[in-house]
């Protein structure tokens, strides 16, 4: 016969709701994974993960609505989403906007209409929405197929210009508010902008983008305020955002990577990261050839870019799309997946750490914490 001494004693009572917090400023080992949900766009998601933790790996997420954007800023404690919004859900009268988390809660704070029905809708790319004038002004880009820069204001939470961009795309903040951008005739336009956030100055460099032939990945790798880019055909070239005008520096390929069979590439979608040390980790790709540079990789080439030596190539247990350096001392590797899983490296052995599973459905792009 069973007594109720044979049963445990029950749980604790919990309070209803519960809701924990995070720090208002996030560990180096945390990244933003934004999961495009390819299946369902409109139900995108940005998920903070710590990929040097043993287990509770995720550690929040927020809703990304309509081919939006993530751009956090650590100086704030906020988190920004570029996001469009339909009134009958995938139809109906379209509302675009700029909508501000609160980092340590993820509840939202706010939200910043941008005006027009511009905001550009593409599958998404780091460089759609940046952060310029010590983080005070949000720049996003528009795309109807007319191309232009909405600068909005963070404190007053409003919109105070737009600059246009005939022929050119995305975001490189440059200077102390400025910001660049890349044209399709394979230069960069420099617009600086004033106290007001209206357009001032411009320059526009000499064809450096071999549109043609070896074009440019549009994603950089940031190390300081210099971008390194990497070409469909493996060239490295740097760009140095530090002043008003971005300045083009040199170039140089990929070692022991060009030719050959097979013929190794860059492939997938964020190529390239960098770690706080300077080192580059560009993800390549074995079959290389006219029309790989999405398939993926399966290797991550380690390349000092001021020595320009390859220092180490990292085998990947697992097809990858993605990858992102975090920017600790000793810094990890993470390797997005199609199958929405995330694989972590020792960046500095190559070792493989862990698995995190299914943290995304197409987990497209990642960003890295960074102070």
């Amino acid at each position: 016969m069973t007594v109720a001494a044979d049963f445990p004693q029950p749980l604790a009572e919990e309070p209803v709701p519960s809701v924990a917090e995070l720090p208002a400023s996030y560990p180096d080992s945390w990244i933003f994974v934004h999961d495009f949900h390819g299946n369902s766009l409109i139900d995108a998601r940005g998920v903070i993960v710590d990929v040097a933790a043993d287990n509770n790996n995720v550690r929040g997420q927020i809703p990304i609505s309509h081919f939006g954007s993530i751009t956090p800023s650590p100086t704030r404690s906020e988190i920004y989403v570029g996001e469009t919004f339909y009134s009958r859900q995938t139809r109906g009268e379209r509302t675009d906007v700029i909508t501000v988390w609160d980092t340590k809660t993820l509840t939202p704070k706010g939200e910043i209409v941008l005006p027009g029905g511009k905001r550009g809708q593409f599958v998404t790319l780091v460089n759609s929405l940046q952060l310029t004038n010590n983080d005070k002004w949000a720049m996003i880009f528009n795309f109807t197929p007319g191309s232009s820069v909405t600068v909005v204001d963070l404190d007053s939470r409003a919109v105070v210009s737009e600059v246009d961009l005939p022929g050119c795309s995305l975001i490189y903040p440059t200077g102390a508010r400025g910001f660049a951008s890349l044209c399709a005739d394979g230069t960069m336009t420099s617009i600086a902008l004033d106290a007001q956030g209206k357009p001032g100055a411009t320059v526009t460099s000499e064809a450096f983008n071999d549109i043609d032939s070896d074009p440019l990945f549009m994603t950089p790798a940031m190390v300081g305020r210099t971008g390194w880019f990497v070409s469909f055909k493996g060239n490295l070239r740097a760009i140095d955002f530090s002043g008003e005008a971005a300045k083009v520096l040199g170039s140089f390929p990929i070692p022991a990577q060009s030719g050959g069979t097979p013929e190794w590439r860059p492939g997938g979608w964020q190529v390239i990261s960098a770690d706080r040390a300077g080192l580059l980790y560009v993800l390549m790709n074995p079959k290389g050839g006219e029309g790989s540079h999405k398939d993926g990789g399966t290797e991550a080439w380690v390349i000092d870019p001021v020595a320009k030596t390859l220092v180490r190539r990292i085998t990947l247990k697992n097809h990858s799309i993605s990858v992102e350096a975090t920017q600790q001392a000793k810094p990890l590797l993470v390797a997005s997946r199609p199958d929405g899983s995330l694989d972590v490296y020792d960046a500095v052995t190559g070792a493989f750490v862990r698995t995190v599973a299914s943290v995304a459905h197409t987990p497209i792009t990642m960003t890295a914490v960074r102070r």
